[in-house]
């Protein structure tokens, strides 16, 4: 295993704030985060990106805008997910990007609780 946990603590410290964000050991005991059970992020194996999950539309928008940042590998390319490099250094585009992925994981409850919790 090339990875190491700690490339994983800024993008762990910012997603657990979120209602339903949980701790997890994904493929090839990898670190995750799940909102709801289902993988929201995951340091990939190799160490170099973490896969997200932020849907088709979202992918090609920070595709298109930040390519120094993001990359679609092959494996990735039939599924919601856009990959970053570590390190991503820019804390508010990591945050946005958590931000979109725990929406698209999110109840409607968590939702309707964490905007009400912010106001």
């Amino acid at each position: 295993m090339k990875f190491k946990y700690s490339d994983f603590e800024p993008i762990k410290n910012i997603a657990l704030k979120f209602p339903g964000a949980e701790e997890s050991i994904s493929h090839e005991q990898t670190p995750s985060i799940k909102v709801n059970g289902k993988l929201m992020c995951r340091l990939h194996d190799d160490g170099e990106f973490v896969p997200i999950k932020i849907g088709f539309a979202n992918r090609d928008h920070y595709l298109e805008k930040y390519p120094e940042i993001f990359h679609l590998p092959d494996h990735y390319k039939n599924y919601p997910y856009i990959c970053f490099w570590i390190p991503l250094n820019d804390k508010k585009l990591l945050e946005e990007i958590i931000e979109i992925a725990r929406r698209q994981l999110a109840t409607k409850k968590q939702l309707k609780d964490w905007e009400n919790f912010e106001k």
